[in-house]
């Protein structure tokens, strides 16, 4: 078959579904139907003359043609957009960061001018999200996230560990009767309690390492970045990663009386397998800034 009349949109719709293990998930990469993938891949068969896919339509079995096809196919589109992306960053190279929000905003841009000091050529593009990654479908170059771990299909890097404690404001703290109490863990029990719904389990962790009860939630908040806010305006105390409350503690916005312990999840900054030369440069740099 002749260059000029390879069905490329077909071989792209075989690809990504070959790659996807369903056709819902490339239809979702290509921006288009369903539907509109499988026209493509039965139209790719009868070019072809033979079948690719076996079984019924929700339970789909490449056959041995589609597998020795698939590896040059992957291999040649990644060529292609490898090429695409080098003219495209000749002049302006762009770096896709995904990163959980609050540390977004406490941490990361704190530091990213440090960055751009050392690679101005390098533009980095946030984007707040803390759901899983998946670099074969989302078009991100780094993701940090925070957990236990394993990440599946990616390079992960480690940054810091998660160590978490109370922590509450100077005013609070001066409110109280008898500061020295703050010597006994058991003292923060009687302030009122700020919890965030996405780490509920943040109070009673920490109330099972001391062998304290749980108290009850005074107010819960939607995001970490709201709970820490009233954390710092004296509504209470609340339990908080140490490196979202970092400057704060630095400058006297916050205390921290009893310190902070690990709860057993690890920051890590995600890529490809294969990262990109700018990537490999950001999550160095990352590295070097979270142990310095």
């Amino acid at each position: 078959m002749k260059r000029g009349t390879l069905p490329l949109n077909a071989l792209r719709a075989f690809e990504a579904t070959m790659r996807h293990g369903q056709m819902s998930h490339a239809a979702e990469e290509l921006g288009v139907t369903h539907g509109a993938v499988s026209r493509q891949i039965r139209g790719l068969e009868q070019v072809l003359g033979v079948p690719l896919f076996e079984g019924p339509r929700n339970r789909l079995v490449p056959t041995d043609a589609a597998r020795a096809l698939q590896p040059s196919l992957t291999e040649a589109f990644d060529r292609i957009e490898t090429a695409v992306l080098r003219t495209m960053h000749t002049d302006r190279r762009v770096l896709d960061v995904s990163c959980l929000s609050t540390l977004t905003m406490r941490w990361l841009i704190p530091r990213l001018a440090a960055f751009q000091a050392e690679q101005p050529e390098i533009e980095v593009r946030l984007t707040a999200d803390d759901a899983p990654v998946d670099f074969t479908r989302q078009r991100f170059d780094v993701a940090i996230r925070v957990g236990p771990g394993p990440w599946g299909a990616a390079r992960a890097l480690p940054l810091f560990a998660d160590l978490t404690g109370p922590v509450l404001s100077p005013a609070l703290c001066d409110s109280l009767r008898d500061p020295a109490a703050l010597d006994d863990p058991a003292a923060l029990l009687g302030l009122p309690t700020l919890h965030t719904r996405t780490r509920m389990s943040a109070w009673p962790d920490w109330c099972a390492q001391q062998g304290l009860p749980v108290p009850e939630a005074a107010r819960i908040f939607e995001h970490f970045y709201f709970m820490l806010e009233a954390a710092t305006a004296g509504l209470g105390v609340a339990i908080a990663p140490e490196v979202l409350v970092r400057d704060d503690l630095a400058a006297g916005r916050l205390l921290a009386p009893f310190g902070f312990r690990p709860s057993g999840q690890t920051y890590v900054a995600l890529t490809p397998e294969q990262p990109s030369r700018d990537a490999a440069c950001f999550t160095t740099w990352l590295q070097r800034i979270a142990t310095g």
